[in-house]
């Protein structure tokens, strides 16, 4: 695929990453919060060092599972604070805890995929960008995501973690529409 998102680079993870799974819609309320909670401990890296730190992630953090974390507290942050294997920030591992508890609210109250997927009115946003310039760090919607997921007690949620999180997801289809994943992402004519 030699017209992939500029993004993209050379890496085999991240040739993998843009073509098997960035932009895919996802509807699975777990995963959901898995990624969301990735893309709050990429702030301030790259995504790729995520990327190859994901499986590490998943093993530290129980699979994701939000019932099993949300039950967490000082002894486990000690110990994911000496796990060389993840992103060793503190405020980054008790805001996962918290957000685990958020999730399990939103998730009782009315599944947390609804609660995100409610914004987009049944389907994603099918952007048509033709530069990586063109595409915006955030915007309005994802403002207003990260105002109403605060609300509900997240943390690591801002208007661009969120914009990052909904392209990840497939909330926004943000492949260039040079890249044959938009296609294949777009709804047919």
């Amino acid at each position: 695929m030699s017209d992939r998102c500029g993004w993209v680079g050379q890496e085999p993870i991240y040739i993998e990453y843009h073509d098997t799974e960035w932009g895919v819609p996802e509807y699975d309320s777990r995963a959901l919060w898995e990624k969301l909670i990735l893309d709050g401990f990429q702030a301030g890296l790259s995504w790729i060092t995520i990327l190859k730190k994901r499986d590490n992630f998943r093993e530290a953090f129980a699979g994701f599972a939000p019932d099993i974390i949300a039950g967490w507290g000082e002894a486990e942050v000690e110990v994911l604070l000496q796990n060389a294997g993840i992103i060793r920030h503190r405020g980054k591992i008790e805001a996962t805890i918290g957000n685990a508890q958020a999730w399990l609210r939103i998730e009782q109250a009315q599944g947390f995929d609804r609660f995100l997927w409610d914004y987009m009115g049944g389907g994603p946003l099918q952007n048509r960008w033709v530069t990586l310039s063109d595409v915006p760090t955030h915007t309005p919607l994802s403002v207003q995501i990260s105002k109403d997921l605060k609300a509900a007690g997240f943390k690591f949620c801002g208007p661009t973690i969120v914009y990052a999180f909904m392209q990840a997801v497939g909330m926004v289809n943000d492949h260039l529409v040079t890249c044959p994943r938009h296609a294949e992402l777009s709804p047919p004519d």
